[in-house]
């Protein structure tokens, strides 16, 4: 035997080694998520398959596919799913756009107070969605700050119908959403060198050329991460949708609380649960492939 392999004994045995105790140390928490995510999502997805007795309210054990047939049937279902994609789609989509230059900014900037605009960026976070949305209530309200405002500068005559609309469920879910989007830009962002966009300015690139050909394809995991984490956050929003969205205005994480909570209908509120995450998990999944085929050209 060589002494070159004598030598590469004692690394592999260590990289083995290394690799017990790293195992060792992700049983332990992987075991907890499996008992506590995989588990519930289990049960669920078996209450979605029995049958609900609307006379007594119990749900009678069986197995059945009568609830996702019920939902996929029904046009009042499908057409808040589709809103709920709709503005997912469009709130990620917003939350790109206004969150990558502040991203941006924050990554390149050298200033001593940093740290104070990455504090303000999270800040928000450390309020609770529900009052949050309770503070836009407050500002689209008939006489609220906005309407109040418009009409002392004499701007309207009358108050604009902002909230339990649309328009009010966006820019609240917007409102919660744009800080995971800036801060998962930002660290992207600042492992890209500087020199690089130089290189760029210095071969005559302008900048909206070297965005295009340099900065936006580094910073695609970023851009990828901040997406999907604002499109999961937008699909299974509750709080924001149903106080500024109102009863009219319905939403898919609304609509499962409804079937829980109010109807008692266990078996089709798990399976309206479960097509919640199946449509975000696929829609997601959609999206990584179609990023990362676009990032390999």
């Amino acid at each position: 035997m060589t002494d070159a392999a004598l030598a590469r004994g004692p690394v592999v045995e260590r990289r083995r080694g290394e690799g017990w105790t790293a195992a060792a140390l992700i049983t332990p928490a992987s075991i907890f998520v499996a008992f506590c995510l995989l588990a519930p999502i289990a049960i669920l997805f078996r209450f979605s398959l029995n049958e609900f007795v609307p006379s007594k309210k119990l749900m009678v054990e069986a197995l059945t596919v009568a609830n996702y047939v019920k939902f996929f049937t029904d046009p009042y279902y499908t057409t808040i799913l589709a809103t709920t994609v709709r503005i997912a789609v469009l709130v990620t989509a917003v939350c790109l756009v206004l969150g990558f230059p502040l991203a941006y900014v924050v990554a390149r900037t050298q200033s001593r107070f940093k740290h104070l605009l990455i504090i303000s960026i999270v800040l928000p976070l450390f309020v609770g969605n529900a009052v949050r949305a309770a503070g836009w209530m407050t500002v689209f309200g008939n006489k609220g700050f906005f309407n109040a405002t418009l009409m002392g500068l004499g701007v309207i005559d009358q108050p604009l119908e902002i909230m339990f609309t649309e328009k009010a469920v966006v820019i609240g879910i917007i409102a919660v959403n744009l800080p995971f989007m800036v801060l998962s830009l930002q660290s992207v962002i600042e492992g890209i060198d500087r020199s690089v966009e130089e290189a760029a300015f210095s071969l005559g690139a302008p900048p909206a050329t070297m965005f295009r050909r340099v900065l936006w394809p580094l910073a695609l995991p970023g851009v990828l991460a901040g997406t999907i984490l604002t499109f999961v956050l937008a699909m299974n929003a509750y709080a924001t949708p149903f106080l500024l969205g109102g009863p009219l205005f319905k939403m898919m994480a609304p609509l499962v609380y409804n079937q829980f909570t109010q109807q008692s209908n266990w078996p089709f509120g798990g399976a309206i649960a479960f097509i919640l995450m199946t449509v975000t998990l696929g829609l997601t999944l959609m999206a990584n492939v179609i990023i990362q085929r676009r990032a390999a050209r």
